[in-house]
């Protein structure tokens, strides 16, 4: 296929309906030769009834031939001599320049039209998929307001911003470049990067992506990335380098096609002489042979593969789903078993409290607000949970007029003159306090994988509260998906103790489960899930789960937005924290799959029956020009189906 032929899509955004493709179609340089060596030929069939003379008919095929081989005639030349590779342009040139010796400059010129018209076409596709990958840096606006430490605004290019820089991103605007939120509230539309369909809500010291929508409210953000490095940037270098990485299926139809091609041309000038020496008649073997030629180019075999691929990664970037190259998305269409992390992936990855239970006269609002208050000054991730779940029930949280915290152990505060405790059941019960009545709610909360914090006042326990890193909303229906889908085999692999990954993987409907397991015992058990299921991926947060991503057949990182190492180590990248994009690109793979083969029956079904119909002069050239151009063009719009 034509690789380096001239392409001049014009900058703006994606067209869309059918104007906007038509206009689209027209920008490119290739369908407006192509184009121009169609009028030719109309006019020259046209030429004759409207009194002109042969010769002119004839000059206007001449043109036309010339016209619509331009493009892939230099490339079939570059290939012959640069790199001493007869491919499918070079099988279509010389069909056309054997065509145009004979006199049948029409047929000449119908195999050039219709051949330019296929690789105009599967040009346009793979450009228009790259191109609106490339149109996302566009989502980040060229000026930013930049704020300076006297409050003092000024108007920048966005390239002209530096980690560290404050700017103003008002309502309505996107954001510039990756950042923390300094200051304001706003929610804000993700969609672009991580594929997010609900705005999210932004407080201070919350992250927010270039290329992203801001809401209603103003945002002060202190940039961590500059346009360069920024996650949008990012996500198009890395699709673009995907989208040059081959599948196996690829490389495999690349190789068989630098052997086929030349025995296809040997095969050609064999028929020509064995036909020729035989009946003395070489121009007709000759346009036999030419004829051969067309009917075996296997242009659709080629063109199945990239095609699909490009297509269905460009669709799934911009879902916020990252596949690296086609071995990828093939393996994702294989996969056979799935490894998932706890912490992080099958969870939120921060605790949460989920259990309130009071166990003297006080209320449950005042026990919590007591815990809170304690633990106020706490930057322990058990506290910051208390804290954060009396906030969301609008609780007012006191100061504490003491505060004194145990490493290891707990906090002891003062609150409104009562005396508050706070810690785990054996710190607590180590300080002399008697736990007999709760023990068996510990036990329950505990079996159930909460971490259990009591809290006591000064005549005993007041409470026992259970804070647990919680289940993501769509955990339990993605692992049901997984099945039904065809997965075999899924398990969660995590380092928490067995209690706890029991309780999780209860939840989420996992029947196997690895505990207490190191990174390097992750890996370990993703080799055996190799040997054992062939096709295994494995689902983590992409940093702290390296080695077992490595050893899988395709290693998934989820909600990597942001996170250089993340997008580096993963072979697919899951933008945002969304366990379903999981299944939605296990689908895309399954999907690419089927249309890849739907593509490579059709080609080889009309191989099949072109080259013996044109061997044995069944057919003539224009008619294997047309239905080899016809199945050309059949695959292109199959594989397409993948962008949408």
């Amino acid at each position: 296929m034509t690789n380096d032929a001239a392409r001049d899509l014009e900058p703006g955004e994606v067209p869309s309906g059918a104007d906007a493709l038509l206009s689209a179609l027209w920008r490119s340089r290739e369908v407006r030769w192509s184009a121009f060596s169609g009028l030719l030929i109309a006019a020259g069939y046209l030429a004759g009834p409207l009194g002109a003379s042969d010769a002119v008919s004839t000059m206007l095929f001449i043109v036309a031939a010339l016209v619509g081989a331009r493009f892939f005639a230099t490339e079939a030349i570059k290939e012959l001599v640069t790199e001493r590779r007869i491919g499918i342009e070079l099988l279509m040139t010389v069909a056309a320049v054997v065509a145009g010796a004979l006199g049948a400059w029409s047929e000449a010129a119908a195999l050039a039209f219709l051949y330019s018209i296929a690789e105009s076409l599967e040009e346009f596709t793979e450009d228009r998929t790259r191109d609106a990958i490339a149109k996302l840096l566009d989502l980040a606006p060229r000026r930013v307001t930049v704020v300076d430490e006297d409050g003092i605004e000024r108007v920048v290019d966005v390239g002209e911003v530096r980690v560290g820089d404050r700017f103003l991103v008002r309502p309505g605007q996107n954001v510039a470049t990756d950042g923390v939120v300094l200051e304001g509230a706003s929610a804000v539309d993700e969609a672009a990067v991580t594929g997010e369909s609900i705005p999210v809500d932004k407080v201070v010291d919350d992250m927010v992506f270039a290329g992203t929508a801001n809401g209603h409210g103003a945002l002060v953000i202190e940039a961590t990335a500059t346009s360069a490095t920024n996650t949008l940037a990012r996500v198009v270098e890395l699709v673009t380098e995907a989208q040059e990485s081959k599948g196996q299926g690829q490389q495999f139809m690349e190789r068989f096609t630098g052997v086929y091609s030349p025995a296809v041309l040997a095969a050609g000038a064999l028929i020509l002489l064995a036909g020729g020496v035989a009946t003395g008649d070489w121009g007709g073997w000759a346009l036999r042979a030419a004829t051969v030629l067309v009917a075996a180019a296997p242009c659709a075999l080629v063109i199945s593969i990239p095609v699909t691929y490009v297509a269905a990664m460009g669709r799934s970037s911009r879902s916020g789903i990252l596949i690296k190259g086609g071995i990828y998305l093939e393996e994702l269409g294989r996969l056979r078993a799935v490894a998932l992390d706890k912490t992080g992936t099958l969870t939120r990855g921060k605790p949460e409290l989920t259990e309130l239970h009071p166990i003297s006269d006080i209320a449950g609002d005042e026990l919590l607000a007591l815990a809170a208050a304690a633990e106020r000054r706490s930057e322990h991730p058990i506290a910051r949970a208390i804290v954060g779940a009396a906030d969301r029930r609008g609780i007012a949280v006191p100061e504490p007029d003491a505060f004194t915290a145990t490493v290891g152990g707990g906090v002891h505060a003062s609150v409104n003159g009562t005396d508050v405790t706070i810690g785990s059941p054996a710190h607590v019960a180590s300080l002399g306090y008697d736990l007999s009545a709760i023990s068996e709610m510990v036990e329950r909360l505990e079996a159930a994988g909460n971490t259990t914090v009591v809290v006591a006042g000064a005549d005993g326990p007041l409470g026992v509260l259970g804070v647990a890193d919680t289940l993501r909303p769509q955990a339990t229906e993605s692992i049901a998906e997984l099945r039904r889908l065809g997965i075999e085999h899924i398990v969660m692999l995590t380092g928490d103790n067995p209690r706890t990954a029991a309780a999780i993987a209860s939840q989420a409907g996992i029947d196997d489960i690895g505990a207490g397991l190191s990174p390097e015992d992750k890996a370990n058990r993703i080799r055996d899930l190799v040997d054992r299921y062939d096709h295994v991926a494995m689902l983590g947060d992409g940093i702290n789960d390296a080695p077992p991503l490595a050893a899988a057949s395709v290693g998934i990182a989820m909600g990597t937005a942001g996170s250089d190492i993340a997008l580096e180590t993963a072979d697919v990248a899951l933008m945002a924290d969304d366990l379903a994009k999981l299944t939605t690109a296990i689908r895309t793979g399954r999907r690419t799959r089927q249309v890849v083969t739907q593509n490579l029956a059709l080609s080889l079904v009309i191989l099949a029956v072109l080259v013996p119909t044109a061997l044995f002069g069944v057919i003539a050239l224009p008619i294997a020009v047309l239905a080899h151009e016809l199945s050309e063009l059949a695959v292109i719009l199959n594989g397409t189906r993948m962008a949408r």
